[in-house]
């Protein structure tokens, strides 16, 4: 057998002969791994995560085979998982630049969403030794007849991008795998690889589980590299005083030019797919001379689009990407010099995350230009400048108990060779996701799965799975396990519609809901292009090109992020510098001086002791703003509250209007701030069902039960050729929330989706935490004669909700100038 210093020796060699010298925390990951540790990896992008973990992976196989060279290896020997299918190609290539180069007999393979079936078929007769493949097909192969046997030679699964999934049901998912993965292969080595993440040995106990042993049996290993990142903002000229989000930057389009000429290519990021289009087709309306050099990337564009966009950046045929979060994780563009981020990312993961696009490579720094969407968006830049500079990053918080997650789960493992609940029950509670899952729970769901719980059970399309002589639970029909692996997944989306020329080629898929508002005839913008709607036949929009100007521009689902916790610390204490006089203050708070000396004149910049409220009538009624800085969702629930408990107060009724910033309270008779104040409406006290009563939780509740019903197999979402609509998913769910609410009020699902209505959605945890400082706060309510400059942007998202772009940018105009005449 080799030594585990020769083997080392082998990668010190190899990174001699590539004219590179590898980091401390690519030696620490060979040595750990090869010592039959568990682990994860933090390290930077650009950094080398991908050798730190392939090298030692072929290393381990060197170890166990010596005679490699004389015997070719048959059977999976890791799985490297990545969230993204078009990470894959670039994982791909490294690690066979790596095994070829040692002429080492090992077979490299994907296998994801995008892998054809004839490849799958080879897969099937012989998988690769090394496979690269996403957590959904991963969950594939284990909905696959003698799955035992195709992992049960397997050394190491390793999870890249870990943060991206830790904090959703996918990452749930993940762990449910792994869970049966270490029960066919006990001595089953796990590693993750992140990024940008607060709680790193919280993700790392995600990732492994509670077991002890397995525990005390891994490392957490952080690269020390100072990463080097440029924040550069791009000022305006002038600044308006009475600020507003309406026009996506696009008034500073000009500013950005000098920088794409500058640079070999930049990716220029945007926060919405929408916004991702019309930057787009402005760059190239307004300078012709990028035809054929700039490019759109996002995730609802072609499949062949996307990668020759990929590869096109790769062999530096683009000089302009204007792109969505479709290319925040780790593709290897080397030729990227910049990114350019449009409007605040809403979180200093995402930023650092996206500006390592840029300089992607060790030792390089690494350059992002933010362009604000409207004035006030220069303290974000501000403060993820000092983010950057301090590594502040969020944590993610795992979902627990997702019985949704488990349903599929279960269905999965029934559909291939059938489970033993027995064996099953100790592996989901040796994950950190169920570790507090009950006997009784675990029960109901497999009298869930098998009988349809206890209101179904009279149906028999909810009972999926049967329990045979032997105690197996399986799946024996054809059809409930072949809607089942189309089902697959826990990403749920609006139902979508292929967009396809009448003369043949598919553009791009498109949101149903956007498109049920067109008619014949309608010139939409899509992938860049002016498009005409012929006709809606078999879920395919079919389109030919226009020459028109004007046209709409379609909406994603999704389109609205909020403020992380630590984002919104960062912004008050942004906030709270632009208060002191004798303060060094940033370039960008200082440009935004005009702003500040108006909104002093007429309100106040509060402190870290202050909360303010502003109050003033226009024509529109009585107005009511608060500004509590913590990010939209919060003030979304925050400002029902109110508005719930005020109308206990006096008869009244109120229009709200929210974002990041704060929140305002519209209503056409008088507010009586005092009554608000004096009876101390912002309390802890019966939030939950205040919160109910404010909010209506059951519609929200309704809505959230249809990704939940969909997740969970309750509703059938449809065949490829002809999904479901999605209006008629989400009366199916409602159907199925109304009887479990009537008859099944302890239903699992039932009640799951009221608590992630408030645990997620409403931000319950966030929000007590954001009453909890204001009443350490002291309460400023000043009674101002107009609209303030820090009102004015939740003033304006309210107006965007009732009138079109063109009459809003008309209104806000004529508002500007009566407000700079008072």
């Amino acid at each position: 057998m080799i030594k585990r210093k020769d083997l080392e020796n082998i990668a010190h060699h190899w990174f001699e002969q590539q004219d590179w010298k590898p980091f401390p925390f690519q030696r620490q990951t060979w040595t750990a791994f090869l010592q039959g540790k568990n682990g994860l990896l933090n390290a930077p992008t650009g950094s080398g995560k991908t050798y730190a973990l392939w090298i030692p992976i072929v290393l381990e196989y060197l170890k166990r085979n010596p005679d490699y060279a004389t015997k070719k290896h048959k059977g999976l020997i890791a799985i490297w998982v990545t969230p993204l299918r078009a990470l894959s190609v670039e994982i791909k290539q490294a690690t066979e630049r790596f095994v070829e180069d040692l002429n080492i007999p090992l077979t490299v393979g994907i296998r994801s969403g995008d892998t054809s079936q004839k490849e799958r078929a080879a897969q099937k007769r012989a998988m690769p030794n090394l496979l690269i493949t996403t957590p959904e097909s991963l969950q594939l192969l284990l909905a696959s007849k003698g799955y035992d046997k195709v992992f049960n030679k397997l050394v190491s699964v390793v999870v890249d991008e870990w943060h991206e999934l830790v904090g959703n049901k996918r990452g749930v998912q993940m762990t449910l795998a792994l869970s049966r993965l270490k029960t066919i292969s006990p001595k089953l080595r796990i590693w993750g690889i992140s990024a940008t993440i607060g709680n790193l040995d919280e993700a790392r106990e995600i990732l492994l589980g509670i077991d002890k042993k397995v525990i005390d049996n891994s490392v957490l290993i952080r690269a020390k590299i100072n990463k080097k990142i440029d924040v550069l903002s791009i000022l305006p000229k002038t600044i308006d005083r009475f600020p507003w989000r309406g026009h996506l930057g696009l008034h500073l389009l000009d500013d950005i030019i000098p920088i794409l000429k500058k640079s070999k290519t930049t990716l220029i990021f945007t926060n919405t797919r929408s916004q991702c289009e019309i930057w787009f087709q402005n760059i190239l309306d307004r300078y012709p001379e990028f035809a054929g050099n700039i490019a759109m990337h996002h995730g609802s564009i072609s499949k062949e689009t996307r990668l020759w966009v990929e590869s096109s950046i790769r062999d530096e045929n683009l000089k302009v990407v204007v792109c969505t979060s479709s290319l925040d994780l780790g593709v290897d563009f080397a030729p990227v010099e910049t990114i350019i981020q449009i409007g605040g990312p809403k979180g200093v993961s995402r930023f650092i995350q996206r500006a390592g696009r840029s300089g992607h490579q060790p030792g390089q720094t690494s350059v992002i230009h933010f362009l604000p969407t409207h004035a006030i968006e220069l303290i974000e830049a501000s403060a993820l400048r000092k983010a950057v500079k301090t590594n502040v990053v969020e944590d993610r918080v795992p979902h627990l108990n997702s019985f949704d997650v488990l349903v599929q789960y279960l269905v999965t493992l029934a559909v291939s060779d059938g489970f033993f609940p027995d064996e099953i029950f100790p592996e989901v509670k040796s994950t950190f996701c169920f570790q507090s899952i009950t006997r009784e729970q675990f029960q109901w769901i497999l009298n869930f799965i098998t009988l349809g719980g206890q209101s179904l059970q009279a149906y028999d399309e909810y009972k999926r799975v049967e329990i045979e002589a032997d105690g197996r639970f399986k799946v024996n029909s054809r059809k409930v396990a072949m809607r089942h692996r189309l089902q697959i997944g826990t990403i749920v989306s609006d139902a979508v519609l292929l967009v396809k020329f009448l003369k043949g080629g598919y553009i791009g898929s498109i949101e149903e809901s956007f498109v049920s508002k067109l008619k014949p005839g309608d010139i939409f913008t899509f992938a860049g292009k002016q498009l005409e709607l012929f006709s809606i036949r078999n879920m395919q929009v079919l389109v030919k090109k226009s020459k028109q100007k004007t046209s709409k521009i379609p909406s994603w689902m999704g389109g609205r992020m909020s403020f992380s916790s630590e984002m919104s610390d960062l912004l008050r204490e942004e906030l709270y510098l632009a208060n002191m006089e004798e303060s060094k203050k940033s370039k960008e708070l200082e440009i935004l001086e005009p702003i500040f000396t108006r909104q002093k004149r007429e309100s106040i910049i509060p402190n870290n002791n202050q909360f303010l409220i502003e109050t003033f009538k226009t024509r529109e009624g009585f107005h009511a703003v608060f500004y509590p800085f913590e990010g939209r969702f919060v003030h979304e629930a925050m400002g029902s509250l109110i508005a719930y408990r005020a109308s206990l107060l006096q008869p009244i009724t109120f229009t709200i209007a929210f974002n990041d910033y704060g929140f305002e309270l519209l209503s056409d008779q008088p507010i009586d701030m005092q009554a608000i104040l004096d009876n101390n409406l912002f309390t802890n006290d019966h939030l939950r069902s205040d919160l109910e009563k404010s909010i209506n939780a059951s519609e929200m509740a309704k809505r959230k039960f249809r990704d939940i019903a969909v997740i969970s197999g309750l509703v059938f979402t449809g065949f490829p050729s002809k999904l479901v609509k999605s209006k008629h998913l989400q009366s199916s769910a409602q159907l199925l929330f109304g009887v479990f609410e009537d008859y099944e009020p302890d239903n699992l699902l039932y009640q799951q989706a009221y608590r992630e209505t408030f645990e997620h959605q409403l931000q319950e945890g966030r929000l007590q935490l954001a009453i909890e400082r204001i009443n350490n706060q002291t309460v400023i309510w000043k009674n101002c004669e107009k609209p303030t400059p820090f009102s004015f942007p939740i003033i304006t998202d309210r107006l965007r909700a009732k009138l079109s772009s063109e009459k809003l940018a008309d209104r806000i105009k004529r508002m500007t100038i009566q407000l700079e005449k008072l």
